[in-house]
C-alpha cells in the first residue's frame, strides 16, 4: 500500500508518494500540493506494478516507455557528460551540431526523433547557410553518435536516427589541398629561415623547425603543439617519437620511428631544455596557414594553383604521405605511418600526378611490339596459293605434259627444269598421303597421332607395316578417315 506524506509543513507543501516496485524495491516519486490528486497518482503507481507483478506487462517495455516520453535534454546532458574523454573543443562542436538539429525538428524527447524530420531540416539548413557536402555530414555523424549512445545506454532499443543518408564530399570539395614537391618544400624552409619577421608569434627559425617536423613525421598541427623534450627517444635503434593518447586524433598512443637527419637535428634542437617544457607553445592555437602562406608567397611559390592550396596541413602531412609513396613505401607501410584506420583516407592524402603516372607507366616491361618470323619460314611471294619449288628428298611427281604437234620438243628429262616454270607444276609440288596430288594451302590439316604418323613414313619409304596398323577405311596409311 502506496503512503502519502509532506516533508513540510505548511498548507502548500507538496505531498511525497512512497510504494514498492514489482522488484520489491522502495520507490519515492514527488506528487502534487493537491492530497486527492496525489492519491490518484498513488493508485495509478500501484496499478502498474502490480501489473508488471502479475506478468501482464512487459517491465523493460514499461521502462523504455517512460525514457522515451522523458524531457530530451535531460538525455543530452547524460551524453555530453560522457565526452569528457575528449578534447573540450570537440564536445563543443559535436553538442553544439546535435542540439541544432534537436532544436530545429521542434524535438521534446526520444520519441520525436525521426530520420525524415532531421533530413528535411538539414537540407534547408543547408540551402540558408550554403555549406558543403562535408558539413552535411559532419551533421548526420553527430545525431547518428547520440542515437548509438542511446542504444548503448539501453536507452533505446535501435538507433532512431538509422538510415539518414549521407552526401557525396568528393563532388563538392570545398577547400582541395596540393602537395608540395621536394624543391619546394626546401624554399619553404630557406625563406622562413631567412625571414627577419614573426608570423603568429613565431620567428624565422621556429618556423623552420614547425615545417621540418611536420613533413619528416606527417604529425598534425594539435600533435605536434603537444611535444616535449620527453616525448622524443634519440637514443634508441630507431630513434622514436611518441604522441600521447590525450592528443592523438583517434585517441590512442602512438609510437614513430624517426629519420635519421631528423633525429641528428633534433639533438641540437632539445639541448638546454626543460623534459616538460613544449617545443611550439601555443601552436594549437595559431594561424598556422597564414605562416605558411607568407613563407611560399616570399619564396615566389603560389599559395593557391589549380591543383589545390598549399596550407599548412598540406605543406607538411600531405607531402610526407605522398613523397613516402613516391619514394617506394607501400601503400601498406604508408598507411602505418599516417596512422590511418583505413586505407582509403591515405589515398585521399596521396596527390599523383600525370608526371608520376607517366614514370610508373615507363617502368613497365615492354614486349615485342612487331611479330617475329619463324625461323624456318620462307618468305611469301605473290599469292598464298602460288607453287613453289621445294628442294629435298620428298618424293615428286615426274609426269610432265607433253607438247604435241609442230614445235614440240622432246624432252627426255621431264624434272629437268621445274623450278623456272610458273602457276601449278606437278614436278615441283610434293606428293601427298597415299600418291595424291593436292594444292599446298587447301588442304585442311589433319590429326595424325605418333605411331600412326611413323606408319605412314614407312609406308612410302617401302617398310611393311605391322599387322592391324592400317586403319580400316582408308587409302592413306597410318591416317584416320576423314
Amino acid at each position: 500500500m502506496a503512503t502519502l506524506y509532506r516533508r513540510k509543513k505548511h498548507k502548500h507543501a507538496v505531498y511525497w508518494i512512497q510504494y514498492r516496485d514489482h522488484t520489491g524495491r522502495r520507490r519515492t516519486v514527488k506528487g502534487f500540493s493537491d492530497r486527492q490528486l496525489s492519491e490518484q497518482l498513488a493508485a495509478k503507481l500501484e496499478s502498474e506494478e502490480r501489473l508488471k507483478r502479475t506478468g501482464l506487462v512487459d517491465p523493460e517495455h514499461a521502462r523504455l516507455k517512460g525514457v522515451r516520453a522523458a524531457a530530451i535534454e535531460m538525455h543530452l546532458a547524460a551524453f555530453e557528460s560522457s565526452l569528457a574523454d575528449n578534447t573540450p573543443k570537440y564536445s563543443k562542436l559535436l553538442m553544439s551540431r546535435i542540439r541544432k538539429l534537436v532544436n530545429g525538428c521542434g524535438c521534446e524527447s526520444l520519441a520525436d526523433l525521426n530520420p525524415e524530420a532531421i533530413r528535411d531540416f538539414l537540407r534547408e539548413h543547408r540551402r540558408k547557410s550554403g555549406f558543403g557536402h562535408r558539413t552535411y555530414n559532419h551533421y548526420v555523424q553527430a545525431i547518428d553518435a547520440f542515437g548509438k549512445w542511446c542504444v548503448t545506454s539501453k536507452r533505446l532499443l535501435s538507433n532512431p536516427v538509422t538510415g539518414i543518408e549521407r552526401l557525396n564530399a568528393q563532388v563538392d570539395v570545398r577547400h582541395p589541398r596540393r602537395a608540395l614537391s621536394p624543391q619546394e618544400f626546401d624554399q619553404l624552409v630557406q625563406s622562413a629561415r631567412e625571414s627577419r619577421m614573426r608570423v603568429q608569434g613565431f620567428s624565422g627559425e621556429q618556423r623552420a623547425r614547425v615545417y621540418l617536423l611536420s613533413y619528416m613525421s606527417g604529425l598534425r598541427k594539435n600533435e605536434l603543439a603537444s611535444l616535449t623534450p620527453a616525448s622524443f627517444d634519440l637514443e634508441s635503434s630507431p630513434p622514436t617519437l611518441t604522441v600521447q593518447a590525450a592528443f592523438s586524433k583517434h585517441r590512442r598512443k602512438d609510437v614513430l620511428p624517426l629519420h635519421a637527419d631528423l633525429a641528428a637535428a633534433l639533438r641540437v634542437w632539445m639541448k638546454g631544455r626543460d623534459r616538460s617544457q613544449r617545443i611550439f607553445p601555443e601552436l594549437d592555437r595559431k594561424k598556422t596557414w597564414l605562416m605558411v602562406k607568407k613563407d611560399l608567397l616570399r619564396a615566389g611559390i603560389p599559395y593557391q594553383t589549380e591543383e589545390g592550396i598549399a596550407d599548412f596541413h598540406a605543406a607538411g602531412r600531405h607531402s610526407h604521405i605522398t613523397q613516402l609513396l613516391r619514394n617506394g613505401a607501400t601503400l601498406p607501410e604508408a598507411k602505418e605511418l599516417a596512422r590511418h584506420s583505413d586505407v582509403k583516407m591515405t589515398m585521399r592524402y596521396t596527390h599523383i600526378g600525370i608526371q608520376d603516372q607517366a614514370r610508373a607507366l615507363a617502368s613497365l616491361p615492354t614486349p615485342s611490339m612487331h611479330p617475329q618470323p619463324a625461323a624456318d619460314a620462307a618468305p611469301p611471294e605473290g599469292s598464298a596459293l602460288q607453287m613453289r619449288c621445294t628442294l629435298g628428298g620428298t618424293p615428286r611427281h615426274s609426269v610432265a605434259l607433253k607438247k604435241s604437234g609442230k614445235g614440240a620438243k622432246n624432252d627426255e628429262s621431264p624434272n629437268k627444269n621445274p623450278c623456272r616454270s610458273r602457276g601449278y607444276v606437278a614436278s615441283g609440288h610434293p606428293k601427298a598421303w597415299g600418291g595424291k596430288v593436292e594444292a599446298a594451302g587447301i588442304e585442311p590439316v589433319r590429326s595424325i597421332s605418333q605411331p600412326r604418323m611413323a606408319q605412314g613414313l614407312r609406308a612410302q619409304s617401302g617398310v611393311p607395316s605391322a599387322p592391324g596398323q592400317q586403319s580400316r577405311g582408308s587409302d592413306r596409311p597410318g591416317m584416320s578417315p576423314i
